[in-house]
């Protein structure tokens, strides 16, 4: 139990993350052989089946898959926003010596596998798709870097989170800028007044979870009716929600202490005392809402809703995205010019965009490598970025409507993300085999 209670929130979020990979993995093999299995039919209609609302006249419906992936994964986001925040206001981030590398080697890790696409995919339907090589998938890259054990510097740990989380923020401004259709300003307005509203409850420090639920859901559907990808409601969201406590620790010690010597005082002290005695229930109270706000409720919320996301949300999202059926018409073109971009984007790409804008970082004298960190290391790192999987195939989704060329995307980012996974391995294992045990 002391052992738990010690874990850093980098701890828990790094478990989370490797853990989900291992479910994440599951489903998409479970994807994979259900989509080209005799029970395929089953698979194409459960996806598509239809649930909806009824609302006075009005019925709105999407597909089981198109809920997840406009449902569940604004929840995805919003723990995507969470962790920007984080970063930005307590971690990494933080400060401009600390946040320049992650920063550049994030841009540099997006920038150079969006032209390597490119030169694929000069013209025609298929350059949409010069966004979906950019990402790196976390949680992927989290869990290879588990497999190497200890052996990892905890300065490695850090760069790789902090540069994915940028990565995130990247492919979160590409899918709401780049990947947007026809916007409707009035929808926008209304999701900036219930943004307000989220606010206001925030500023007045509304402790019923209906004040935020009801304006965060309006903001979802506002969002989602303005032609903007509903999925970024959840970043908005996440960025309103406070990552700092509302109370010093210092104060609240002193004041914990305070009550507890009140509570001492007001009588007799037992198991069924404060049903009886006001005075005991009213300080009681005072030091349940005191814990409430030495806890801030952004690290709360992404603490709580990192297992949900890792172990619930993207498994279903992989399970009802990830299954491509591969048939003769897919097998025809591969490779085409589309998984192509993708692979060498991903595999080549990521590695020399992040290795090139981390060494300008260091030679420029913005900042060093972290303490324990060699070029080999960032290498093998970069390499294995080359995961893009989670957010790569939901942009692919967003960039063709043709399901032959969702296919091909998804068909390249799997074969890009096995063999940066396999490859940056090895690598990490080469660079670390012989260095001493750090932690």
């Amino acid at each position: 139990m002391k052992r738990i209670l010690k874990r850093t929130l980098l701890d828990r979020f790094l478990h989370s993350q490797s853990s989900g990979s291992i479910v994440l993995m599951i489903a998409t093999i479970i994807a994979l052989f259900w989509a080209n299995s005799r029970w395929s039919d089953f698979y194409r209609n459960l996806s598509h089946l239809s649930i909806g609302v009824v609302i006075g006249e009005k019925t709105y419906r999407m597909g089981l898959a198109h809920w997840i992936k406009d449902g569940l994964m604004t929840i995805f986001f919003f723990v995507v926003g969470l962790e920007i925040k984080r970063e930005v206001v307590l971690g990494e981030l933080s400060s401009f010596r600390k946040a320049i590398l992650p920063i550049l080697a994030a841009v540099g890790g997006c920038i150079v596998p969006a032209i390597i696409y490119y030169l694929f995919n000069r013209n025609g339907p298929s350059m949409a798709g010069w966004g979906i090589p950019m990402a790196t998938d976390i949680a992927f890259a989290i869990g290879i870097l588990a497999l190497l054990g200890d052996i990892v510097p905890s300065g490695l740990k850090i760069f790789l989170t902090a540069l994915a989380i940028v990565d995130d923020l990247i492919a979160v401004l590409v899918i709401a800028i780049f990947y947007t259709s026809n916007i409707s300003i009035p929808s926008l307005i209304v999701a900036g007044v219930f943004l307000l509203l989220f606010f206001i409850a925030v500023a007045l420090n509304a402790r019923r979870p209906i004040f935020y639920l009801v304006p965060a859901i309006g903001v979802w559907v506002s969002i989602m009716f303005s032609g903007i990808h509903a999925t970024i409601a959840g970043v908005l969201i996440a960025l309103l929600v406070p990552v700092k406590s509302k109370i010093d620790l210092r104060s609240f010690f002193d004041e914990i202490h305070n009550n507890l010597k009140k509570l001492s005082q007001t009588g007799p002290v037992t198991k069924n005392s404060i049903a009886l005695n006001k005075d005991q229930w009213n300080i009681l109270e005072e030091i349940h809402l005191m814990l409430e706000d030495v806890i801030p409720p952004g690290i709360h919320l992404e603490n709580y809703l990192h297992s949900v996301q890792a172990f619930v949300i993207l498994p279903l999202f992989a399970l009802f995205s990830a299954g491509v059926t591969i048939n003769e018409a897919i097998l025809a073109t591969f490779p085409s010019s589309i998984s192509l971009g993708i692979i060498f984007g991903l595999l080549v790409g990521k590695p020399v965009g992040i290795l090139l804008f981390s060494w300008i970082a260091k030679v420029s004298g913005l900042s060093d490598l972290p303490e324990g960190v060699k070029w080999g290391h960032i290498l093998g790192v970069g390499t294995i970025a080359g995961i893009g999987f989670t957010i790569s195939i939901f942009i692919s989704e967003l960039g063709f409507s043709n399901d032959l060329l969702i296919g091909e995307a998804k068909i390249g980012v799997f074969i890009a993300s096995l063999l940066a996974g396999t490859i940056g391995y090895v690598i990490m294992r080469k660079t670390l085999v012989n260095q001493p045990h750090m932690t």
